[in-house]
């Protein structure tokens, strides 16, 4: 607050500033304080713009507990008087830009314009009836949602504030715990805003093989805990509402088609239930706090930094018995993004937002860095076997030097998987079985065989994937052979 209001009274640094601080970080809090602060020192208004309703009503209750008289201008205000009493008004930016062109609201001496989650490119068409006074926009990641208008062409100054690592050290947010599933996002398409599009995301995440990693996460990670899940799509939402419930779970979807009552009747469900599932789209990623959350599932991929940390951010609330809190990631965001209490340079984002999004890590780039992890009860199966792992890249490069054919890369391949499952098995038929639960192993190991040689159609590795495993079933087979002919001829002599 020292540092903003350095910049307010100082005639060298005028201009509009930005104010970055972590969800759960006090952004509201600390605005308000800040609105009193100035209406006392500065003796001008202060016009608070928001995006929604419900944030509107949130922040004039905290205005109200700094005893900040302040006035909410929403649809029922027609207009508002010259001499009117309040040195403070909060408004939407839908509601207070239409009252400015009709010219029923006069805002001459408002000195100070306060913006809430700023990176939304809506409040812009505003800026042009505040030319007098200073904008203070304040977001938890200053990233325009619009990669065409940045935000350091409206804003001079960035002002960071504390990070996600302090606060956690200091007790104000929750320790995370990070669970992340590979997940080939190649089929999806990006659209205009730079995202994925919402079509090609629920043909990925309604799949049957992603639903049942969706439920395998949650019961290996959350079960019995309140979870929020994140979709990308409606549609997507309510397949997992009907996985879940055919699983025997208590669990409400929750989209912008809901009306008020209905939404109100389900977040008070989610509030009271220990162990509830809320499956939405969306709609919770600002202006809704619920501290209770202890998972949050990404059962979706984006592309926008600012998503991700607002998705996040829902589960990051403390409680005197909550502590940490657990994220599971279906999307490779963690991966695409870094981790969420991770180091991260906003300045340079924000001066430099098209080399930073440019630079994201594409889909292709993030699948060739996966590492096939053996799920611990299959690794059980293989007990016997010091090491389970391969790495088909390393082994590429061997191959290479050596001038072999690649093709090699799968021989070797498949001589280390034929003889985990012999270690692990009393006769060729245990063998076998061994082999089909190693499937996703297979896959995985393709996939990468595909990219080394760059030769990556969904055809072609499918052929791979059945040509692997027959070769795979014959070694063993082969195996079990000779043994079988050295015991005749042990018997013979």
């Amino acid at each position: 607050m020292d540092d903003i209001f350095k910049k307010l009274k100082d005639p060298e640094t005028k201009g509009n500033i930005l104010f970055q601080l972590p969800t759960g970080g006090g952004k509201t809090v600390i605005f308000s304080e800040i609105t009193r602060r100035y209406i006392e020192e500065m003796d001008k208004k202060v016009m608070i713009l928001t995006h929604r309703i419900e944030l509107c009503k949130q922040t004039s209750r905290m205005l109200d507990e700094f005893e900040v008289t302040n006035m909410i201008i929403d649809s029922n205000v027609k207009a508002l008087p010259t001499q009117n009493p309040y040195r403070c008004f909060v408004a939407m930016v839908e509601t207070l830009n239409n009252r400015l062109n009709d010219e029923v609201i006069d805002v001459a001496n408002v000195g100070l314009v306060i913006i809430d989650e700023a990176h939304y490119n809506s409040f812009t068409k505003l800026f042009k009836f505040f030319d007098q006074a200073t904008i203070l926009g304040v977001t938890a990641t200053p990233l325009s949602s619009n990669m065409k208008l940045p935000m350091k062409d409206n804003y001079k100054h960035l002002i960071i504030g504390e990070s996600i690592p302090n606060l956690i050290k200091n007790g104000f947010l929750a320790k995370p715990k990070v669970f992340t599933y590979d997940v080939g996002l190649t089929s999806l398409k990006i659209g205009m805003n730079g995202d994925y599009t919402v079509k090609s995301s629920e043909a990925l995440y309604t799949n049957f093989n992603m639903r049942e990693k969706l439920l395998y996460s949650y019961n290996q990670r959350s079960k019995g805990k309140k979870t929020l899940i994140f979709n990308n799509g409606i549609k997507t939402s309510i397949y997992v509402y009907n996985t879940f419930r055919e699983a025997g779970y208590d669990i409400r979807h929750l989209d912008n088609t809901h009306s008020k009552k209905e939404r109100q009747e389900i977040l008070s469900w989610f509030h009271t239930k220990p162990d509830a599932i809320l499956s939405s789209v969306s709609i919770l990623t600002t202006g809704f706090d619920e501290p209770t959350v202890e998972t949050v599932i990404l059962n979706r991929a984006t592309r926008s930094l600012t998503l991700y940390f607002q998705m996040i951010g829902r589960g990051s609330r403390v409680l005197d018995n909550k502590k940490e809190f657990n994220i599971i990631d279906l999307g490779n965001n963690v991966a695409r993004f870094g981790a969420w209490d991770g180091p991260i340079d906003w300045h340079k984002i924000f001066r430099n937002p098209d080399f930073y999004l440019e630079n994201l890590m594409a889909d292709a780039e993030l699948e060739r860095r996966f590492k096939y992890v053996m799920p611990d009860e299959l690794r059980q199966k293989f007990a016997n076997s010091e090491d389970v792992s391969f790495d088909i890249n390393s082994t590429y490069d061997e191959v290479v030097k050596k001038r072999e054919k690649p093709q090699m890369v799968l021989e070797y391949s498949i001589e280390q998987h034929k003889t985990i499952c012999i270690e692990n098995s009393e006769d060729l038929f245990d063998a076998w079985s061994l082999a089909r639960l190693l499937a996703p192993d297979i896959n995985h190991r393709v996939k990468a065989y595909a990219y080394c040689i760059t030769k990556s159609t969904l055809n072609y590795r499918k052929w791979l994937q059945e040509e692997y495993m027959r070769k795979l079933r014959a070694s063993i087979k082969s195996h079990y052979d000779d043994l079988a002919f050295a015991d005749d001829d042990e018997d013979q002599d």
